[in-house]
Formats: structure tokens, sequence, C-alpha cells
């Protein structure tokens, strides 16, 4: 295991992961919380489960180029299973674990993957169902046995075979694995992640060593990120996001990544770790924070004063305290008390004691959900970034962050706007291209290197970003008012009781919404009025739900009446949805991106309502239960309207 290269050369995780071993190599790399216990493995303890791997895949025949699918949730085999791919020359392809097995056959197919490592017999079950239209597909180990006793299908083995058959080729080829190591290049495909596919099949970003590494060292330098530092990674590992934090930066910097039991048990995780650096897309964050308000609701008469009192007071100068910026001795003293009393406990409360630095991104963060969180000290700053960028374009500094804007370009990201409002940038971390797909390829990477992220956007006076929509979304209405349906929608959803929205108005007279409601934060709502509901249907047709609805699009209207821009856009009649929008039923993207299409298709009978004259429609919706299983939801919907403002006139209102 010697690879004598000098360590500003090493340009490939399998040589970062060298690096640590000699410098470092009885830290730990890697946690796992397991039957409610921390298990830890230290870098030189993972390289040697990371070799087990690679030579078990090689001594089936995975070889340079070959692609290794990876599906589960985040669990250290699997991290370990992306560097084992990586080791041999070979490109890991995260798939995402909630994904059903008809969504896996384009990925699969396009990029002919021959092997896969999987968590469990869930995932198993998938490939197996799809095996038959996957003719490369040969090679299926799975971490978890449980329920897999009786499985006998060809190509079909537990991880410990793997690698037991990985140590018997080690044995006979002992410097087969450190050669590969040497063989690796910057410029190699590093991994293969897929896109969401709004509109259309999914497409294979290639990111090459040099671009991810490239990214991971990008954040830890401006962010100050050493081998300290600790995360926790229960986002999908199929997700650039969670790829470059806990794995690109924990490769770069040396830090540890700790993996949650499940799902379920990621708060209490976050309690026992304490991490160091957090990210968190804004839906989450949401949620984090209604749990909180409910809680608060629930409380006793005091704690609630006292709540509410030192939220106005950190409301008032806690950025300006986290920031470094001067406040009165007596309001430095008051949010000092409201620390020790409020803050510091809700910062536990929520995992976030130790953090240094937490991101959201993914889409826009609610102004008062962003300055909620940096108002009770937690350094929450926005970031930007695509795929194709290994999520690495813009991110807000440490001082004069603002809620609206994602900040100025990172060091050695050039970003421009063009005359239509589309974002196009140059970027060491830039894809190589589309697997199999030049016309797209060229369609989003110009000849002189200029990537089109498709987004809209423009630079405010101080250099920060402010990202409007999907430049192919922006539309206009007929009496040529602007419409970008995505800014709208995220108004929407800054309200609590509001989980999704999908807004209506290119080429039309109005602007119409269709509305899913938070169930838990409506339900609690509701509760405490005594207003009794049988389950979510009921609960969303209720006229007191509707009310509550509509006075959060009221809020929204006379927020959109003070801008020049969009006053005309605001939303004139709504629907409150029967069944939530589901991935599952093709409604969302798996990162719970709208599908325009989909829904527009869908529930075209309550579109052409929302601009009739009838105050209800009727509507069947079919919906896939978690076993595969579809039924119908029937219901006679309500279509509500809403008040609008004269623009320039909401301050009057």
């Amino acid at each position: 295991m010697t690879i004598a290269r000098d360590p500003r050369d090493l340009t490939t995780f399998p040589q970062l992961l060298q690096k640590h071993v000699r410098e470092r190599g009885e830290a730990i790399a890697i946690r796992e919380k397991d039957l409610g216990i921390w298990q830890s493995w230290t870098w030189r303890e993972a390289d040697v489960q990371i070799r087990g791997i690679a030579a078990g895949l090689a001594a089936r025949g995975f070889k340079r180029g070959d692609h290794l699918a990876i599906i589960g949730e985040n669990r250290p085999r699997l991290y370990w299973a992306l560097t084992a791919a990586q080791l041999l020359g070979g490109v890991p392809v995260p798939f995402y674990q909630d994904a059903v097995g008809e969504e896996m056959v384009f990925g699969f197919q396009n990029a002919e993957i021959g092997f896969a490592i999987v968590e469990d017999q869930e995932q198993v079950d998938k490939l197996l169902e799809i095996r038959d239209r996957c003719p490369a597909l040969h090679t299926i180990a799975y971490d978890d046995p449980r329920g897999l006793r009786r499985y006998s299908q060809p190509g079909l083995m537990a991880f410990d075979a793997l690698v037991e058959g990985g140590r018997v080729f080690a044995a006979a080829q002992p410097g087969y694995l450190d050669a590969e190591i040497a063989k690796g290049k910057p410029e190699d495909v590093a991994a293969l992640f897929f896109t969401s596919g709004t509109t259309g099949n999914p497409k294979g970003v290639m990111l090459s060593h040099r671009a991810m590494i490239a990214a991971g060292r990008m954040y830890s330098e401006f962010e100050g990120l050493g081998p300290g530092e600790e995360l926790l990674a229960y986002l999908p590992m199929a997700w650039i996001g969670q790829n470059l934090f806990s794995y690109a930066q924990a490769m770069v910097t040396g830090f540890c990544v700790c993996c949650p039991e499940s799902a379920d048990t990621v708060m209490t995780d976050m309690r026992e770790i304490g991490p160091t650096y957090y990210f968190a897309p804004p839906r989450v964050l949401e949620g984090l924070l209604t749990t909180v308000m409910i809680r608060m609701e629930d409380a006793g008469w005091l704690k609630r004063k006292a709540f509410h009192f030192f939220m106005r007071e950190a409301r008032k100068v806690g950025v300006k305290m986290l920031e470094g910026r001067g406040v009165s001795l007596v309001d430095r003293a008051l949010y000092r008390l409201g620390d020790w009393t409020v803050f510091g406990p809700l910062r536990n409360s929520l995992g976030m004691s130790r953090v240094k630095v937490a991101y959201t991104a993914g889409e826009a963060i609610g102004p008062d959900l962003f300055v909620f969180y940096r108002s009770i000290g937690i350094n929450l700053k926005q970031l930007y970034g695509q795929t194709e960028t290994t999520a690495c374009v813009c991110v807000q500094g440490n001082t004069a962050v603002k809620p609206d804007t994602v900040g100025p370009p990172l060091k050695g990201v050039e970003v421009k706007c063009k005359d239509n409002g589309e974002i196009v940038l140059k970027s060491p971390t830039l894809f190589d291209g589309y697997y199999k797909n030049e016309a797209a390829t060229h369609e989003t990477l110009d000849a002189e290197g200029w990537f089109h992220t498709g987004d809209a956007g423009f630079f405010d006076h101080d250099g920060h970003l402010k990202i409007i929509d999907r430049a192919k979304d922006v539309g206009q209405m007929v009496d040529g008012t602007l419409f970008a349906p995505k800014y709208i929608e995220n108004k929407l959803k800054f309200f609590p009781y509001i989980k999704e929205a999908v807004a209506f108005g290119d080429k039309k007279s109005e602007v119409a919404a269709l509305i899913n409601i938070d169930f838990a934060a409506v339900g609690d709502w509701a509760e405490r009025r005594n207003l009794s509901y049988a389950g979510y249907t009921d609960l969303a047709a209720k006229p007191e739900v509707y009310e509550l609805v509509r006075e959060c699009i009221e809020k929204v209207n006379a927020d959109l009446a003070a801008d020049d821009k969009l006053s005309g856009s605001q939303i004139h009649r709504f629907v409150v949805l029967h069944k939530e929008l589901d991935a599952d039923d093709g409604e969302l993207t798996r990162t719970r991106k709208v599908r325009r299409g989909v829904i527009g298709d869908k529930y075209a009978r309550i579109i052409d309502a929302l601009y009739g004259t009838e105050p209800h429609v009727e509507m069947d919706a079919v919906v896939r239960f978690e076993d595969g299983r579809t039924g119908t939801i029937r219901a006679k919907l309500k279509v509500g309207t809403a008040k609008t403002f004269p623009p320039l006139a909401a301050r009057a209102a």
C-alpha cells in the first residue's frame, strides 16, 4: 500500500483515502448507529473494508469503466462501495432508495449496469422485478440478509460472500489494488448521477474526480473546515448535495461522517452526535420548525409567554449578534438570558448545539424561516448549485447574509445573467457531459464552455445572485405580466400550513393554484380548535381549513402587490387538493420537484374549474400504496376565491 505521489497530486478519491490512512489512520472516519449503539471505523479500518469490496468486485469481473449501482439508506458499506468502484477505475451510480423499480429501469439500461450493491430485501426485490429488462445486470450483493435466506436467484449474494471472494483474489494478486489506484487520473469519471427527469427520461450526469474534489475543497476552504468536523449523513445518497457534503468533503478534509439508525431516529441521533457541520433542504427545516411550534402551542402558559417574548428579542437583535454587529447592552443582556432559557435548549432539542455552519439549498427558503434559525444563533446560510455543477456555484458568507439571495459566486466560479435572465456559468466543478446523450450535452454546455443552468435570476447591487425560477417556466399572462410560478409557489410554502403548491397563469388572464396542506401542522391547528376530522381528505375539505388557506394566499397577494414586476400575478382562485402530491404517483420527483406536465394532465378537470365559474368540481384520484397496490380517492372539491390588492397598495391593505 505505497502510492508514491506528492500530496498535492492526490487527484482521485482512492488516492485521498490513502493519504488519510497515512496521516490519520487511527482517527474515526465513519460511524453508524445499529440497534441503538454507535459503531465506529477508523480510516485504516475503512481502507481494509474498501479493499475487500474492491477485490470482491474484481473477482467477479468488475473492471475499469464498469458501472456499479448503489441503492439504500446511508450505510458505511454503501459509502465504502463508492470508493471501491472508484479504486478499480469504475463508476458508482447511486439510485434513490425510495424509488420504485420502474423508475430505475432507464438508468440500468442506459448505463448498462452489471453490478449492484444494495442495502436489504426491499432493494433486492426491486432489482429482481426489473432484471428481465436489464440484461447487463448479473451480480447483486446485499448488506442486510434479513428475509433473504431462501432467495437463490443467479448472481444474488450476501455482502460477506462478495468480500470473501475478494480475499481469495487479493491473496492471489497482492499488488493488483495498489496498481489500480496508481492508474487513477483526475479526469476519470468519479460518479454518475441521474437527474430527476421532470420533463422526460433522466440524464446521467458524469462528474470527474477533479470536479468533485474541487467542489469539496472550495467549500471546505471557504468555511475553514478540518478533520475535526462531524456530519450526520441522512439525505439520499443519490442526491448530489449528500455526496458533496458526506463524501467529497469528507474525503478532502478527513472529517467524520455519521450514519443514523433510520429515518425515524434522525432527530435523536442528531442530538447524540451534535454535528458541527449540517445541511438540510428547506422542507426539512420547515418540518423541524413546525414540530417546535406544535410543541410550543401545547406547552403551559408561562413557557409560551417566555418563548414568544424572547423570540421577539431574537428577531430584533439575534442576526446582528450572529454577524458580529453592535447591539445595545440591554439587548445583549436580554438575548443572553434568552439564550440560556430558550435558544440554547431549542438548539439542543434540534441537535444543533455544536453546529458551526449549516447550509440549505435545493429550493427557496422562506425569509421568516431563514431568519428564525439565524436569530437563535444557528449560522444557517444558503448556497446554489446543480448536479451538473457538483452543487457548487454560489454561497453566502458569514456577514451581510440576505434571506432572498444565494450569495455571490465562489472563488473560481464565473457567473453571468443573460438578457433573458438565464444564468450561465463556468467552473472547475462542471460535469463532463450527459452519459450517451451528446445532444443534451451540447444544449447545456456551449462551445465556449458556458454551462446554461436553465434557471432565471439576476445580481443585486451587492453582487449577490437572486434566483427567480426555472427559465422555461417563466412565462407571461395575457396582459404581459411576468409569471414566475416557482416564485409564487415558494411564497405559499413559506406558511407552515401549506406543504405544496402548484401555480398556473402562463397565457392566462388570472393566476390560480392547487394547494396541499401540511397534515401535521393543520391537524394540530384543527385539534386546538376542537375541529374533528377522519383523515387527510376530510381535513382538507373542512370550510375552516379553506379559510385558513385563503388567509395565507391573501397574505401572499398583498406581498406580490408591492412588487412592480409581479403585482399582476396575484392568485384569484384556488383548490385544496384531496390528496398529497406524491413521488410514487409520479406527481413529484424524488427530490420533491413538481412535475408540471404530469399534474397539468392529471388534474386537468380541476384546472378547467379554476378558470370557469362552477363553485365545485368532482375528482377521482388514483393513488399508489407502499406495497404497490393502487386505490381511488373520490371527492367533491370546492373552488375557493382569494382577495387581490391594487399594485403598491399592500401596506394600505
